[in-house]
């Protein structure tokens, strides 16, 4: 794999979770527990809504991007786009807090589908400068935003959340369609069911696996409210971005390989790629995870505020699940990489039930760390699903346990390129 990909996709991703955190540290401080549980709340209805919405603008688009007419394949995004992101939020009007947001709720599915849509073209065309830059774009403008509505206009309302998100998304939307229509010629509009059809097939498969590790990541959040309050939501999602940040290293290394492996027809060096990656992502995520066991639980709620003291609690139990994901999420991509889509869904099928009978159990039993519990076996579970299929297809060697002699050579090459670059 390239080295100037991997760390440009590295300090992109470096730079959204150095923001992200920024916002959380905010939120968690000015709106308290509570306030961050709406936002924790609001946020998964999108996600939610987004894995319908992924089915054509998401891996799809990334996949074929290199294989049919890129402006026919945006065309139908875009449409999917706007129909699913009306649409889909009127189904989530069971939950007390998307009644009170709906409005929040359908401007910025459509704004994140077409945004998605646009970068994930870039993905498919190898344009990774862009997908990196944009990505990152988004974020900025939504931190600059929501300080801007606060130390200005002295605004208070959590509102000032999604108020900010819609300005950072339809900014940069307008400005990727602006480009693309320079670059891609839109032919008339003639649905072909051939494309159609192809969209769809492959993007449902990715997508029902993404939708149901979701639940695997995100169900707690309900069961805590349900159980447990808006306010330990807060407290839940607060530990689990802090413990996820660590997926920086895993997800940056999974996005330049599946850009790899989709264009590549050499199936050898694509699994060599994924071994290397897997161990490179496993060592790196393991240092990562030490230095955040090693904050004292003062320092957190120094960070958070007071109501955030189990913070170091569930970071602790959800420790060795963060670990399982961040390895086989490697795997993970190589398979979608290669249309192997089937044993996705399964895995996380198996991992979701782990999450609701267990969690059932374990959360109104005890609370936050049975939610931390719950999470870190469902994650632990479903990634050795996928570690003993990967393996039974590609044969285990030892030395796939540790850096070959001629691997910790190319990683030291790696670093050497980027700090003693002339």
């Amino acid at each position: 794999m390239k080295t100037k990909s991997i760390f440009q996709t590295f300090s992109s991703r470096l730079l959204i979770l150095l923001l992200n955190f920024g916002i959380i540290i905010f939120s968690t401080n000015f709106w308290g527990a509570e306030g961050r549980g709406v936002i924790a709340l609001l946020v998964a209805d999108l996600a939610v809504i987004g894995f319908f919405t992924n089915i054509i603008v998401g891996s799809s688009i990334s996949y074929f991007a290199a294989k049919l007419a890129p402006g026919e394949i945006l065309t139908y995004a875009y449409i999917w786009a706007v129909v699913c992101g009306i649409s889909l939020p009127l189904f989530m009007l069971f939950n007390a807090h998307s009644r009170e947001y709906l409005h929040y709720l359908i401007i910025l599915s459509v704004l994140i589908a077409l945004f998605t849509a646009n970068i994930s073209l870039f993905l498919g065309q190898k344009k990774l400068e862009r997908y990196n830059a944009y990505s990152a774009m988004q974020n900025i403008l939504h931190f600059l935003v929501i300080g801007i509505m606060v130390l200005v206009f002295k605004w208070e309302s959590v509102e000032i959340y999604f108020k900010a998100q819609i300005f950072s998304y339809l900014v940069l939307v307008l400005i990727m369609f602006a480009i693309i229509w320079r670059e891609i010629r839109f032919t008339r509009m003639k649905l072909s069911q051939s494309t159609v059809k192809k969209l769809f097939s492959y993007g449902w498969k990715t997508q029902l696996s993404a939708f149901l590790q979701f639940l695997n990541y995100r169900l707690s959040f309900y069961f805590l409210e349900i159980f447990r309050g808006v306010a330990s939501v807060g407290v839940f999602s607060v530990s689990a971005a802090f413990s996820e940040s660590v997926w920086t290293v895993s997800r940056s290394l999974a996005l330049v390989l599946y850009s790899d492996v989709v264009n590549n027809a050499d199936h050898h060096d694509s699994v060599a790629k994924t071994k290397f990656s897997v161990k490179l992502c496993f060592l790196a995520t393991v240092l990562l995870l030490a230095v955040m066991l090693s904050i004292p639980t003062k320092i957190y709620m120094l960070i958070f505020g007071e109501s955030f003291h189990e913070v170091k609690n569930v970071i602790l139990v959800l420790s060795p699940g963060i670990l399982m994901i961040a390895v086989s999420d490697i795997i993970g991509y190589y398979f979608a990489a290669t249309h192997q889509l089937k044993i996705l869904n399964i895995k996380s099928a198996v991992g979701l039930a782990v999450t609701v009978f267990c969690g059932l159990y374990a959360i109104p039993k005890w609370g936050l760390i049975g939610a931390g519990i719950v999470t870190s076996l469902s994650y632990s579970v479903s990634s050795l699903l996928l570690f003993w299929k990967f393996y039974q297809n590609t044969s285990f060697k030892g030395s796939d346990l540790f850096f070959t002699q001629s691997e910790f050579q190319q990683l030291l090459n790696m670093v050497n390129q980027k700090l003693f670059k002339k």
